[in-house]
């Protein structure tokens, strides 16, 4: 079992003290969200009335190349109609997802900057005053940790740098597949940044798959965290599915139960895997469905059934 040490976790803390978006004193439970990650084929506007009719507080746009609100292909005039399908539907922007690997090589990790720059850009018009996050995973395999965790920490340094300039939190995820993979290797890239404007992406799925019990993930975490993605897993570290939210074992009711206890104040949004929507006859308005009845009981209670 990976070692957990809470001191790794409360030494970034003060780094954080004022943070976007940090806990407050009495919270609202968390807000439930769906990842547009998993609804590539359909358009911004049919994913948000999916979204909005099925019960969902907000989603998360997916920036990557393909998708339909990949930045470079949303004009002015674009941006203000999807604000304006926002308001209408009373959905939120939990968070802008990106995938950019690094640490990389200098033409490419300026690249990322650039891609980082313009998500912030489009999070600051869709909800002007409060940006959502913009979340990446960052690439390599968990043998590379001790040997890119430093150069990782300057790269993320420049990562803070736009944040702050965005007033935009860059929210960094930990992988089980990944360099960045474990809750003492998270909590130390948080404090070596040492930036309010970088923080983490909390995903227990990934830490389940390497034995780490769900309290002790969320206490070491979650208070570093941003932003929250759900879904389940099967199998190991080396060898792992990841299954819709409900079709796993993970508790959802202590899992709720366990951030509203470390006040955690930011979204909680579905993240359908590829290894779901990869496969011939996905179906991505049913998964949302799906994941919405296991999540509903737990994460929006009030909610119509």
């Amino acid at each position: 079992m990976p070692h957990l040490t809470r001191r790794a976790a409360l030494a970034a803390l003060p780094a954080l003290a004022l943070a976007p978006r940090a806990r407050a004193a009495d919270p609202k439970p968390p807000a439930l969200g769906f990842s547009l990650y998993g609804m590539k084929a359909l358009s911004l506007a049919d994913a948000l009335k999916a979204c909005r009719a099925i019960g969902y507080a907000g989603v998360e746009f997916a920036l990557m190349p393909g998708y339909p609100a990949e930045p470079r292909l949303l004009s002015a005039a674009d941006r203000k109609d999807l604000r304006a399908r926002l308001a209408d539907s009373a959905l939120a922007v939990h968070g802008l997802m990106e995938n950019l690997p690094e640490p990389a090589a200098d033409a490419a990790h300026k690249a990322n900057l650039e891609r980082l720059k313009a998500a912030t850009e489009l999070g600051n018009a869709l909800a002007p005053g409060a940006p959502p996050p913009v979340e990446s995973v960052l690439g390599g395999k968990p043998a590379d940790w001790d040997r890119v965790k430093d150069q990782l920490a300057e790269r993320l340094g420049a990562w803070a740098d736009v944040g702050r300039a965005a007033k935009t939190v860059i929210a960094v995820k930990p992988h089980v597949a990944n360099a960045l993979h474990t809750p003492d290797g998270a909590a130390w890239l948080v404090k070596q940044v040492n930036s309010p404007w970088l923080r983490l992406a909390f995903d227990y799925s990934h830490f389940e798959l390497r034995k780490v019990g769900l309290a002790d993930a969320v206490a070491a975490l979650v208070p570093l965290a941003a932003f929250v993605h759900v879904k389940d897993a099967k199998g190991t570290a080396d060898k792992f599915e990841f299954l819709l939210p409900g079709a796993g074992t993970t508790d959802y009711a202590a899992y709720a139960k366990l951030l509203a206890a470390r006040k955690f104040a930011g979204p909680v949004v579905v993240e359908v895997s590829g290894h779901i929507s990869g496969k011939p006859g996905y179906d991505a308005v049913a998964a949302a469905k799906a994941s919405y009845a296991a999540l509903a009981k737990a994460f929006a209670p009030g909610a119509k059934k």
